[in-house]
């Protein structure tokens, strides 16, 4: 038995980061090049570039690969044919550089990557929003503008950006300071997928988290760790919306939640530092091929998988795998019902699974839900069916030092 391959026709990672005395270079190398400064997203992305957990990428996408993306979910030029779902793009406003030149890569003071200029082109915006964003839950084109720009945070990350989009193969020459912050655990594919080996694990099943984990999702959790060789519970840790706890809070919550909880021989836990588009169903087939590049053969998908609002179907994160030709990802998704506790059963229960067809026997969990009780805790208990103990102490310790202003 051996892992799944990385994504593309190659079936090798494909990372872009520099070390040692070569990335000594390009950093001095660098300080005479244009400077461009890049959002949280891009930032992000050239991270994922740089580790290889975007395989088969080596860079922000050309003119023709983001019309593919956008049009059919295909990549049309950097590894043709081969299912890619969202959009990697750089964009700037008033670019003063030319195509053939090589420009410096920077957040604020830190510098990124050195990005050779391919490309430079006018996308449809518009059309972008609408491919990438648009799920069923919005009924119409009309309804789904008048919602958008106030409420999905992904259409207003697209709009808000520059009108021009620059394509080219990058070179990673930092990561921030995520080495620092979560140690071992900002883990690279190639050394999630040594961990896999070493723990003999073939069959892995990835649990993508954004919050700190409640109990609907720890069942879901421990489903797969039933079926499967390990769990990979792997938190993005780049940029979230502001209401959205902290990854370093997070990361509290889900190592106390392991060490009390888990079998920590069949877990391993890992940061990643994308940042969310919040685009659903796409977003939730990036998952799928960011940890088939980490090693994963399934990819766990709940209720509403990187879903923001009600932009999207409950299980559309689901069902558009089955839209997918075969062969195109060798990761599956191991698909999960609705869950919530269930005190007829003193337990959890999914709609598959309980037999009682009330709604008051049941306490529907979720993120968001325990997000808002946190927030107004005066007058609002939280349920203890809702998350762990131990989990809930450093939540509770976390929300009472923040300013309550900043609740509103």
């Amino acid at each position: 038995m051996h892992l799944v391959n990385p994504h593309g026709t190659d079936k090798v990672l494909t990372p872009r980061l520099l070390a040692g005395e070569a990335c000594e270079e390009a950093r001095k190398k660098a300080v005479e090049l244009p400077k461009i400064q890049v959002r949280a997203r891009e930032a992000g992305d050239i991270l994922m570039l740089g580790m290889g957990a975007f395989t088969p990428l080596v860079g922000f996408m050309g003119r023709a690969d983001y019309d593919g993306v956008v049009a059919d979910m295909k990549l049309r030029q950097a590894d043709a044919g081969v299912l890619w779902p969202l959009p990697v793009t750089l964009a700037v406003d008033k670019p003063e550089f030319r195509e053939g030149q090589e420009i410096a890569l920077y957040e604020g003071d830190d510098l990124l990557a050195i990005m050779l200029v391919e490309e430079l082109y006018q996308p449809d915006r518009k059309r972008e929003c609408q491919a990438v964003f648009m799920g069923q839950g919005t009924k119409s084109v009309d309804e789904f503008w008048r919602l958008a720009m106030e409420e999905h945070p992904g259409v207003q990350q697209v709009m808000a950006g520059g009108r021009s989009y620059v394509g080219g193969p990058v070179t990673v020459l930092g990561e921030k300071n995520f080495r620092q912050t979560y140690g071992d655990a900002y883990m690279h594919p190639a050394a999630a997928r040594a961990i896999f080996e070493e723990r003999g694990w073939s069959t892995v099943g990835a649990f993508q988290t954004r919050a700190p984990i409640h109990r609907s999702q720890e069942y879901i959790c421990k489903l797969a760790q039933e079926i499967l060789d390990g769990l990979f519970i792997h938190a993005v840790v780049g940029n979230l919306m502001p209401e959205e706890v902290p990854g370093p809070v997070r990361f509290a919550c889900y190592q106390t939640l392991i060490d009390n909880y888990f079998n920590q021989e069949r877990t391993l836990l890992a940061a990643y530092p994308m940042g969310m588009r919040y685009a659903g169903p796409r977003e939730a087939l990036l998952h799928a091929i960011i940890r088939q590049n980490f090693g994963c053969s399934h990819l766990l998908v709940g209720r509403d998988h990187a879903g923001v609002g009600d932009f999207y179907g409950l299980f559309e994160a689901q069902t558009i795998f089955d839209s997918l030709e075969s062969g195109a990802l060798e990761i599956q998704p191991l698909k999960v019902d609705w869950t919530f506790w269930s005190h007829r059963n003193n337990g959890m229960a999914s709609l598959k699974t309980c037999p009682v067809d009330d709604p008051e026997d049941r306490v529907i969990i979720s993120g968001s839900k325990l997000r808002w009780l946190l927030r107004n805790r005066r007058g609002h208990e939280v349920p203890a069916e809702f998350s762990r103990p131990e989990v809930m102490t450093i939540l509770e310790e976390y929300y009472s030092s923040l300013d309550p202003k900043s609740f509103r």
